[in-house]
């Protein structure tokens, strides 16, 4: 197996560059940064013409082969891209050239489906070859940690712990979480999704825990991001009639991490003209948008698109890094990136409570579809773009908005706004009477620390 040339490099700049696998099983780099690639290989137009006729798990398998030819035989990637990607991945035509890609069809109807099992396959395989024992923390403000904790759900010799802010999930997305038990620990901590990032990112700084062998499945890991970078591909490629149509997508991002996958995608040859950012009432990164000045909010707002309370998006640093600058674990921007191509290839929105809600009741009266708080979050910032830049539709481009999650996992949210209850997925109706089982613990490091150790001399 040939030795492959692209290595990851740390945001911080001050941890030496690492293996694709090495970066996987590390999760944060040992200076407090996110990893990233040095090198993101691009495909000829050849390459991207042949993904018109690939289904999902093949289309997954150039893309990602892309980056670990070399660290992984092809034979056993393409294996594990079967594996993970055995469910639906519908795009809906709206109206005209507009779409909507549904992500929620996996097995906890999220879009986080689409890395999590990826990246299980993948820390699975490295873990088998160096046969050592792992444990994953990773903090959730809604979806990552039910994608996680059923992704890992009884693989071998790695046990899950996940944190989540103890109010601000709805019941689903907890239950997802809390009636797994085996090698799966849910911990309610009393405060917010920054909250709980925090004492992770702690935690992976913290060499008295150096032996508890600690990695993340969170957006920090570089593992969540290139499984990501697939449904850009393949969205584009089912709709697109030829290699030079462009696309303008409308991401709505709470930590970043999907719009991180659209940006890899891109810059390896997808052609997009534009990434609209919606956000909800966290608005720091429209506000950057606009003003060129970054200002984290602490504590981040409580909306009803749960997913995307976050104050400051830890993929913000890998954004800044890729135009040239540094951003530190603070949120200052240490090295000023090139804000003229920042703002060049993004536009960004911040949709109220209100507005989503507003939205939800339009589309439904409109198209007779539901879409979920987050998705709707996502149309409402591509109907404000294309408000603001009337420009863009004499180019005829191609729209596609994205919903991050099955509206059934809102139901109460649905109700209040529609009147009526979208069905409910057996993904979820199995486990509305199955016990939870989860650790409440404070807003504290020390708590957390002795949880991690308490857990380790129980599972070893």
């Amino acid at each position: 197996m040939g030795k492959n040339s692209i290595k990851y490099y740390s945001t911080n700049r001050e941890a030496p560059k690492v293996s694709f696998g090495e970066a996987l099983l590390k999760g944060l780099a040992p200076d407090g940064g996110l990893y990233m690639p040095d090198i993101i290989p691009s495909l000829n137009k050849a390459d991207i013409e042949n993904l018109f006729s690939l289904d999902y798990p093949h289309v997954a398998y150039r893309i990602l082969n892309s980056f670990l030819s070399g660290e992984i035989e092809s034979d056993k990637l393409l294996e594990l891209c079967l594996d993970a990607y055995n469910f639906d991945i519908p795009i809906e035509k709206i109206f005209d050239r507009t779409y909507i890609l549904r992500l929620d069809q996996g097995p906890t109807l999220s879009f986080k489906d689409f890395a999590a099992r990826m990246m299980a396959r993948l820390m699975s395989y490295y873990i088998s070859i160096e046969n050592r024992h792992f444990t994953i923390l990773t903090a959730t403000s809604g979806d990552t940690g039910s994608a996680v904790a059923n992704a890992f759900y009884g693989i071998e010799n790695i046990d899950v712990i996940v944190l989540f802010p103890a109010e601000e999930i709805t019941d689903y997305q907890r239950k997802q979480m809390t009636t797994l038990n085996k090698n799966i620990n849910a911990v309610a901590i009393n405060g917010k999704f920054d909250d709980c990032q925090r004492l992770v990112k702690k935690a992976f700084l913290d060499q008295s825990l150096s032996e508890c062998c600690l990695s993340s499945a969170n957006s920090i890991n570089v593992g969540r991001l290139l499984p990501q970078s697939v449904y850009y591909f393949y969205s584009w490629s089912r709709i697109a009639a030829n290699t030079d149509e462009a696309v303008i997508f409308s991401v709505p991002s709470g930590n970043y991490g999907n719009l991180m996958g659209g940006i890899l995608a891109r810059n390896m040859g997808l052609p997009v003209k534009k990434f609209i950012i919606s956000a909800n009432e966290n608005d720091e990164v429209p506000k950057y948008l606009q003003s060129g000045i970054y200002n984290i909010i602490d504590p981040s707002i409580n909306c009803i698109s749960s997913a995307m309370n976050v104050g400051h998006p830890s993929n913000m640093a890998r954004i800044i890094a890729l135009y040239g600058g540094m951003m530190n674990r603070e949120g200052e921007i240490k090295e000023r990136p090139d804000f003229n191509g920042i703002i060049k290839d993004f536009a960004g929105y911040s949709i109220t409570d209100e507005e989503t809600r507003e939205t939800i009741a339009a589309f439904y009266e409109n198209y007779e579809r539901i879409i979920e708080p987050h998705g709707a979050v996502a149309w409402r910032g591509m109907e404000m773009f294309r408000e603001e830049y009337e420009s863009f539709e004499t180019d005829s481009p191609l729209y596609v908005s994205l919903e991050t999650a099955h509206p059934s996992k809102f139901r109460e949210e649905i109700v209040k706004i529609l009147g009526i209850s979208p069905d409910i997925p057996v993904q979820l109706s199995r486990i509305e009477n199955i016990e939870e089982n989860y650790t409440e613990l404070e807003n504290d490091y020390s708590e957390l620390r002795n949880f991690i150790l308490k857990h380790k001399n129980n599972t070893r």
